[in-house]
């Protein structure tokens, strides 16, 4: 069942480029800040930044080890995302054959014209 209240959070936090691209990278294996923050060119803050809304949304789980604070890939919210994605998809291409079936169907001519303005 997918936990709708959750699903807010998880496409809002996708809905960044450079979310995503972090994402990416956790799904190599384990990071630490200063190496998820390597590829862009904005402050360590600003890149925390974007990982707190990561670990709001439950996508990233962070350890902290000394001062070093290390980044993993948490996948369950990403799963809640996809169930919703494919309950929409469903849902729309039912719709869809059934309307596709509707219009194939012969015209009644008899039911489906109008008669003229006199």
């Amino acid at each position: 069942m997918v936990n709708y209240s959750s699903l807010d959070s998880t496409f809002a936090a996708l809905a960044d480029p450079t979310r995503r691209a972090i994402l990416n990278r956790l799904a190599l294996g384990e990071a630490n800040v200063s190496e998820l923050a390597e590829p862009f060119s904005m402050s360590l803050p600003a890149v925390s930044k974007h990982l707190r809304v990561l670990e709001d949304a439950g996508l990233l789980i962070r350890r902290k080890e000394g001062r070093t604070h290390h980044c993993s890939l948490r996948t369950d919210p990403l799963g809640d995302a996809v169930e919703w994605i494919e309950e929409a998809r469903q849902f729309w291409s039912d719709r869809l054959d059934a309307l596709a079936e509707f219009l194939e169907q012969p015209a009644d001519d008899t039911n489906h014209r109008k008669e003229p303005k006199k």
